[in-house]
Protein backbone atom coordinates (compact mmCIF):
# COMPACT_ATOMS: atom_id res chain seq x y z
CA UNK A 1 0.00 0.00 0.00
CA UNK A 2 1.35 3.35 -1.05
CA UNK A 3 1.97 5.75 1.83
CA UNK A 4 -0.11 9.27 1.11
CA UNK A 5 0.28 12.34 3.60
CA UNK A 6 -2.89 13.79 3.39
CA UNK A 7 -2.76 17.41 5.06
CA UNK A 8 -5.51 18.97 6.31
CA UNK A 9 -6.79 15.52 6.52
CA UNK A 10 -9.17 16.31 9.34
CA UNK A 11 -11.15 18.84 7.48
CA UNK A 12 -14.14 18.47 5.17
CA UNK A 13 -12.89 17.17 1.81
CA UNK A 14 -9.53 15.96 3.62
CA UNK A 15 -11.52 13.71 6.02
CA UNK A 16 -13.65 12.33 3.15
CA UNK A 17 -10.90 11.86 1.02
CA UNK A 18 -8.88 9.84 3.65
CA UNK A 19 -11.88 7.02 3.27
CA UNK A 20 -11.58 6.79 0.13
CA UNK A 21 -7.30 6.66 -0.08
CA UNK A 22 -8.23 3.52 2.35
CA UNK A 23 -11.41 2.23 0.54
CA UNK A 24 -8.62 2.47 -2.87
CA UNK A 25 -5.68 0.57 -1.34
CA UNK A 26 -3.89 3.26 0.08
CA UNK A 27 -2.14 4.29 3.65
CA UNK A 28 -2.99 7.72 4.45
CA UNK A 29 -0.78 9.72 7.20
CA UNK A 30 -2.69 12.79 8.77
CA UNK A 31 -1.61 15.82 9.29
CA UNK A 32 -3.39 18.85 10.72
CA UNK A 33 -3.47 21.70 13.19
CA UNK A 34 -6.63 21.36 13.89
CA UNK A 35 -7.19 25.59 13.40
CA UNK A 36 -10.27 24.42 11.26
CA UNK A 37 -11.35 20.66 12.46
CA UNK A 38 -11.52 18.80 15.55
CA UNK A 39 -9.19 15.91 17.01
CA UNK A 40 -12.80 13.81 17.39
CA UNK A 41 -12.83 13.77 13.21
CA UNK A 42 -9.96 11.30 13.76
CA UNK A 43 -12.47 8.85 15.87
CA UNK A 44 -15.36 9.19 13.14
CA UNK A 45 -12.77 8.36 10.96
CA UNK A 46 -12.00 5.37 12.17
CA UNK A 47 -15.70 4.28 12.86
CA UNK A 48 -16.49 4.34 8.85
CA UNK A 49 -12.67 2.58 8.03
CA UNK A 50 -12.46 0.62 10.70
CA UNK A 51 -9.27 1.45 12.01
CA UNK A 52 -7.44 4.65 13.46
CA UNK A 53 -5.12 6.46 10.65
CA UNK A 54 -1.21 7.74 11.77
CA UNK A 55 -2.30 11.54 12.80
CA UNK A 56 0.28 14.25 13.86
CA UNK A 57 -0.57 17.47 14.97
CA UNK A 58 1.57 20.32 13.82
CA UNK A 59 1.34 23.46 11.73
CA UNK A 60 3.10 23.09 8.10
CA UNK A 61 4.43 26.92 8.44
CA UNK A 62 6.69 25.25 11.00
CA UNK A 63 9.44 24.24 8.92
CA UNK A 64 11.42 22.26 11.73
CA UNK A 65 8.36 20.11 12.91
CA UNK A 66 7.68 19.18 9.04
CA UNK A 67 11.45 18.23 8.86
CA UNK A 68 10.78 15.93 11.59
CA UNK A 69 7.69 14.53 10.01
CA UNK A 70 9.44 13.53 7.17
CA UNK A 71 12.59 11.32 10.07
CA UNK A 72 9.33 9.65 11.65
CA UNK A 73 7.51 8.83 8.11
CA UNK A 74 10.51 8.12 5.50
CA UNK A 75 8.25 6.58 3.32
CA UNK A 76 6.16 8.31 1.96
CA UNK A 77 4.76 8.32 -1.87
CA UNK A 78 2.10 10.84 -2.33
CA UNK A 79 0.96 14.28 -0.87
CA UNK A 80 -2.58 15.24 -1.31
CA UNK A 81 -2.02 19.36 0.21
CA UNK A 82 -5.58 20.49 1.41
CA UNK A 83 -4.27 22.46 4.35
CA UNK A 84 -4.99 25.59 3.89
CA UNK A 85 -7.63 28.85 5.14
CA UNK A 86 -10.21 29.14 3.01
CA UNK A 87 -12.94 31.97 4.07
CA UNK A 88 -13.21 33.92 1.05
CA UNK A 89 -15.03 36.93 3.11
CA UNK A 90 -12.32 36.52 5.63
CA UNK A 91 -9.56 36.77 3.33
CA UNK A 92 -10.56 40.38 2.19
CA UNK A 93 -10.61 41.38 6.07
CA UNK A 94 -7.79 39.31 7.26
CA UNK A 95 -5.31 38.90 3.82
CA UNK A 96 -1.62 38.46 5.52
CA UNK A 97 -3.22 35.66 7.51
CA UNK A 98 -4.03 34.19 4.48
CA UNK A 99 -0.95 34.58 2.34
CA UNK A 100 1.25 34.06 5.31
CA UNK A 101 -0.81 30.34 6.17
CA UNK A 102 -1.45 29.11 2.54
CA UNK A 103 1.70 29.51 0.51
CA UNK A 104 4.42 29.20 3.58
CA UNK A 105 2.88 25.96 3.82
CA UNK A 106 3.16 24.63 0.30
CA UNK A 107 6.81 26.20 0.18
CA UNK A 108 7.48 24.27 3.27
CA UNK A 109 5.96 20.90 1.23
CA UNK A 110 8.20 21.66 -1.30
CA UNK A 111 11.07 22.56 -0.12
CA UNK A 112 11.46 19.31 2.48
CA UNK A 113 10.42 17.03 -0.45
CA UNK A 114 12.39 18.76 -3.34
CA UNK A 115 13.83 16.56 -5.97
CA UNK A 116 11.85 13.33 -4.25
CA UNK A 117 10.19 10.64 -6.21
CA UNK A 118 6.51 12.02 -4.79
CA UNK A 119 3.30 12.35 -6.59
CA UNK A 120 1.60 15.85 -5.29
CA UNK A 121 -2.07 16.73 -5.84
CA UNK A 122 -2.91 20.61 -4.55
CA UNK A 123 -6.28 21.68 -3.60
CA UNK A 124 -7.07 23.98 -6.23
CA UNK A 125 -10.05 26.11 -6.47
CA UNK A 126 -12.47 27.19 -9.37
CA UNK A 127 -11.48 30.85 -8.01
CA UNK A 128 -8.43 31.00 -9.91
CA UNK A 129 -10.70 32.00 -12.83
CA UNK A 130 -12.47 35.26 -11.39
CA UNK A 131 -15.44 36.13 -13.52
CA UNK A 132 -14.80 34.06 -16.71
CA UNK A 133 -15.92 35.50 -20.22
CA UNK A 134 -17.13 31.92 -21.41
CA UNK A 135 -19.25 29.12 -19.52
CA UNK A 136 -18.88 26.65 -18.72
CA UNK A 137 -15.00 27.32 -17.96
CA UNK A 138 -12.15 25.03 -19.37
CA UNK A 139 -8.85 24.77 -17.49
CA UNK A 140 -7.64 26.59 -20.87
CA UNK A 141 -9.67 29.79 -19.45
CA UNK A 142 -7.44 32.58 -18.76
CA UNK A 143 -6.45 33.22 -15.03
CA UNK A 144 -7.69 36.73 -13.86
CA UNK A 145 -6.87 38.93 -11.60
CA UNK A 146 -8.08 37.39 -8.01
CA UNK A 147 -11.32 38.96 -6.46
CA UNK A 148 -10.34 38.03 -3.16
CA UNK A 149 -6.64 37.58 -1.31
CA UNK A 150 -8.05 33.43 -0.53
CA UNK A 151 -8.55 33.34 -4.80
CA UNK A 152 -5.28 34.87 -5.36
CA UNK A 153 -3.10 32.46 -2.21
CA UNK A 154 -4.20 29.34 -5.13
CA UNK A 155 -3.31 31.83 -8.21
CA UNK A 156 0.18 31.89 -6.42
CA UNK A 157 0.09 28.32 -5.55
CA UNK A 158 -0.55 27.09 -8.88
CA UNK A 159 2.39 29.18 -10.20
CA UNK A 160 4.86 27.84 -7.50
CA UNK A 161 3.83 24.40 -8.25
CA UNK A 162 4.35 25.14 -12.29
CA UNK A 163 8.07 26.76 -10.97
CA UNK A 164 8.65 23.68 -9.11
CA UNK A 165 7.92 21.40 -11.95
CA UNK A 166 9.91 22.90 -14.54
CA UNK A 167 13.08 23.53 -11.73
CA UNK A 168 13.01 19.69 -10.86
CA UNK A 169 11.89 20.58 -7.42
CA UNK A 170 8.76 18.49 -7.76
CA UNK A 171 8.44 15.64 -10.36
CA UNK A 172 4.72 15.12 -10.76
CA UNK A 173 1.91 17.42 -9.62
CA UNK A 174 -1.76 17.66 -10.47
CA UNK A 175 -3.75 21.08 -9.22
CA UNK A 176 -7.42 20.04 -8.70
CA UNK A 177 -9.53 23.09 -9.53
CA UNK A 178 -12.67 22.41 -7.25
CA UNK A 179 -15.94 23.92 -7.55
CA UNK A 180 -18.41 23.91 -4.82
CA UNK A 181 -18.12 20.87 -2.22
CA UNK A 182 -21.07 20.18 0.05
CA UNK A 183 -23.14 17.32 1.39
CA UNK A 184 -21.29 14.65 3.56
CA UNK A 185 -20.27 11.33 4.09
CA UNK A 186 -23.42 8.46 4.09
CA UNK A 187 -22.45 7.45 7.17
CA UNK A 188 -23.21 10.65 8.77
CA UNK A 189 -20.09 10.23 10.34
CA UNK A 190 -18.53 12.63 8.59
CA UNK A 191 -19.32 16.35 7.28
CA UNK A 192 -18.49 19.70 7.11
CA UNK A 193 -17.75 20.93 10.73
CA UNK A 194 -17.40 24.73 10.55
CA UNK A 195 -16.10 26.29 13.47
CA UNK A 196 -18.28 29.54 14.82
CA UNK A 197 -20.59 31.23 12.02
CA UNK A 198 -20.59 29.04 9.15
CA UNK A 199 -18.64 30.72 5.88
CA UNK A 200 -20.07 28.63 2.90
CA UNK A 201 -24.27 28.27 1.59
CA UNK A 202 -24.77 24.84 2.72
CA UNK A 203 -23.93 24.31 6.82
CA UNK A 204 -25.53 27.41 7.20
CA UNK A 205 -28.72 26.27 5.55
CA UNK A 206 -28.57 22.92 7.81
CA UNK A 207 -27.45 24.61 10.78
CA UNK A 208 -30.78 27.31 10.24
CA UNK A 209 -32.86 24.01 9.22
CA UNK A 210 -31.78 22.63 12.83
CA UNK A 211 -32.17 25.61 15.09
CA UNK A 212 -29.09 26.81 15.60
CA UNK A 213 -29.30 30.15 13.51
CA UNK A 214 -32.68 32.08 12.61
CA UNK A 215 -32.47 32.72 9.51
CA UNK A 216 -29.91 32.67 6.25
CA UNK A 217 -29.19 36.03 4.12
CA UNK A 218 -28.90 35.18 0.66
CA UNK A 219 -25.83 37.84 -0.27
CA UNK A 220 -27.73 39.57 -3.29
CA UNK A 221 -30.18 39.31 -6.13
CA UNK A 222 -29.39 41.60 -8.28
CA UNK A 223 -26.64 40.13 -10.55
CA UNK A 224 -27.64 38.95 -14.25
CA UNK A 225 -28.78 35.08 -13.43
CA UNK A 226 -32.39 33.28 -13.32
CA UNK A 227 -33.03 34.62 -9.87
CA UNK A 228 -30.68 37.44 -9.38
CA UNK A 229 -28.86 35.22 -6.83
CA UNK A 230 -25.36 34.30 -7.50
CA UNK A 231 -24.51 30.65 -9.38
CA UNK A 232 -22.41 27.94 -8.60
CA UNK A 233 -21.34 24.42 -9.56
CA UNK A 234 -22.06 22.46 -6.54
CA UNK A 235 -20.75 19.30 -5.67
CA UNK A 236 -20.63 16.08 -3.50
CA UNK A 237 -18.04 16.29 -1.54
CA UNK A 238 -17.38 12.17 -1.78
CA UNK A 239 -17.63 12.84 -6.04
CA UNK A 240 -14.59 15.37 -5.12
CA UNK A 241 -12.69 13.01 -2.48
CA UNK A 242 -12.54 9.97 -5.11
CA UNK A 243 -11.21 12.28 -7.85
CA UNK A 244 -7.93 12.41 -5.31
CA UNK A 245 -8.30 8.90 -5.39
CA UNK A 246 -8.15 9.41 -9.54
CA UNK A 247 -5.45 11.94 -9.70
CA UNK A 248 -2.50 9.96 -7.75
CA UNK A 249 -3.48 6.68 -9.58
CA UNK A 250 -2.93 8.73 -13.05
CA UNK A 251 0.49 9.71 -11.50
CA UNK A 252 1.67 6.13 -10.55
CA UNK A 253 0.94 5.48 -14.88
CA UNK A 254 4.26 5.89 -16.72
CA UNK A 255 1.62 8.17 -19.34
CA UNK A 256 1.76 11.30 -16.85
CA UNK A 257 4.99 13.62 -16.38
CA UNK A 258 4.87 16.90 -15.32
CA UNK A 259 2.29 19.28 -14.54
CA UNK A 260 -1.57 19.55 -15.47
CA UNK A 261 -4.84 21.03 -13.73
CA UNK A 262 -8.48 19.73 -13.99
CA UNK A 263 -11.45 20.70 -13.47
CA UNK A 264 -13.55 19.44 -10.67
CA UNK A 265 -17.24 20.07 -10.72
CA UNK A 266 -20.67 18.69 -12.07
CA UNK A 267 -20.68 21.12 -15.31
CA UNK A 268 -23.87 22.51 -13.74
CA UNK A 269 -24.64 25.41 -12.21
CA UNK A 270 -27.15 26.52 -9.30
CA UNK A 271 -28.29 29.57 -8.17
CA UNK A 272 -28.26 30.19 -4.30
CA UNK A 273 -31.88 30.37 -4.37
CA UNK A 274 -32.21 27.06 -5.92
CA UNK A 275 -30.09 25.25 -3.36
CA UNK A 276 -32.53 26.39 -0.69
CA UNK A 277 -35.31 24.88 -2.53
CA UNK A 278 -33.65 22.11 -3.39
CA UNK A 279 -32.93 21.56 0.14
CA UNK A 280 -36.22 22.05 1.37
CA UNK A 281 -37.55 19.67 -1.64
CA UNK A 282 -35.20 16.91 -0.34
CA UNK A 283 -35.38 17.38 3.40
CA UNK A 284 -39.22 18.42 3.60
CA UNK A 285 -37.63 21.30 5.74
CA UNK A 286 -38.96 24.74 5.44
CA UNK A 287 -36.27 27.85 5.69
CA UNK A 288 -36.01 31.20 6.97
CA UNK A 289 -33.76 33.04 4.71
CA UNK A 290 -33.88 36.61 3.54
CA UNK A 291 -32.08 38.83 0.49
CA UNK A 292 -28.99 40.64 1.56
CA UNK A 293 -26.58 43.17 -0.02
CA UNK A 294 -24.04 41.72 -2.46
CA UNK A 295 -20.65 40.20 -0.22
CA UNK A 296 -17.34 41.61 -1.11
CA UNK A 297 -15.06 38.91 -3.28
CA UNK A 298 -18.04 36.96 -4.67
CA UNK A 299 -18.24 35.91 -8.26
CA UNK A 300 -21.44 36.59 -10.09
CA UNK A 301 -21.75 32.86 -11.63
CA UNK A 302 -19.26 30.25 -12.66
CA UNK A 303 -19.76 26.54 -13.30
CA UNK A 304 -17.28 23.74 -14.72
CA UNK A 305 -16.10 21.83 -17.99
CA UNK A 306 -15.38 18.72 -16.48
CA UNK A 307 -14.49 17.01 -20.06
CA UNK A 308 -11.15 16.97 -19.15
CA UNK A 309 -11.33 15.72 -15.98
CA UNK A 310 -13.80 12.55 -17.33
CA UNK A 311 -11.60 11.95 -20.57
CA UNK A 312 -8.09 11.97 -18.52
CA UNK A 313 -8.78 11.44 -14.80
CA UNK A 314 -11.02 9.15 -15.56
CA UNK A 315 -13.57 10.77 -13.59
CA UNK A 316 -16.99 12.07 -12.91
CA UNK A 317 -19.59 12.94 -10.31
CA UNK A 318 -22.04 11.45 -10.06
CA UNK A 319 -24.42 12.73 -7.14
CA UNK A 320 -27.25 15.25 -7.64
CA UNK A 321 -28.57 18.12 -5.64
CA UNK A 322 -30.74 15.92 -4.09
CA UNK A 323 -28.46 13.62 -2.73
CA UNK A 324 -25.98 16.49 -1.71
CA UNK A 325 -28.83 18.02 0.69
CA UNK A 326 -29.75 15.32 1.88
CA UNK A 327 -26.81 13.63 3.20
CA UNK A 328 -25.95 17.55 4.73
CA UNK A 329 -28.79 17.08 6.56
CA UNK A 330 -28.39 13.87 7.58
CA UNK A 331 -24.67 14.75 9.14
CA UNK A 332 -26.65 17.69 10.67
CA UNK A 333 -28.95 15.88 12.61
CA UNK A 334 -26.31 13.24 14.06
CA UNK A 335 -24.36 16.18 15.24
CA UNK A 336 -27.25 17.41 17.45
CA UNK A 337 -27.55 14.25 18.81
CA UNK A 338 -24.20 13.72 19.04
CA UNK A 339 -22.04 17.01 19.68
CA UNK A 340 -18.22 16.38 18.88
Amino acid sequence: MAKILVTGGLGFIGSHTVVELVNSGYEPVIVDDLSNSQLKILDQLSKIIGFKPPFYQFDLCDKQKLIDFTRAETDIEGIVHFAAYKAVGESVSKPLKYYQNNLISLLNLLSVYSGKPVDFVFSSSCTVYGQPDVLPVTENAPVKPAQSPYGNTKQIAEEILKDAIISGDAKKVISLRYFNPVGAHGSALIGELPIGIPQNLVPFITQTAIGKREKITVFGNDYNTKDGSCVRDYIHVVDLAMAHVAALKLMESNSFAGYDVFNLGTGNGNTVLEIIFAFEHATGVKLNYEIGPRRSGDVEKVWGDVTKSANILHWRATSGIDTMMSSAWEWEKYLSENPL
